[in-house]
């Protein structure tokens, strides 16, 4: 549908753009997803894992005294 020509220059374009961008900043999009998730997932974690343990736990040991 597009001339060589064309598919060359916007080619030519994204591979600039790819290039000055991680050139100035060579984080990748899973290095910011990764940045943006950690205080999420330990915020989540901090408020649900005792709670989880606990019960599992407490699960597994009437399960343990009951010879199963």
């Amino acid at each position: 549908m597009l001339s060589n020509t064309t598919v060359s220059a916007v080619e030519s374009a994204f591979n600039a753009l790819a290039t000055t961008v991680l050139s100035n900043n060579a984080r990748t999009l899973e290095d910011l997803v990764k940045e943006m998730l950690r205080p999420m997932l330990k915020s989540w974690l901090d408020d649900n894992l005792p709670n989880m343990v606990e019960r599992i736990v407490k699960a597994e040991i009437e399960r343990v005294s009951r010879g199963r």
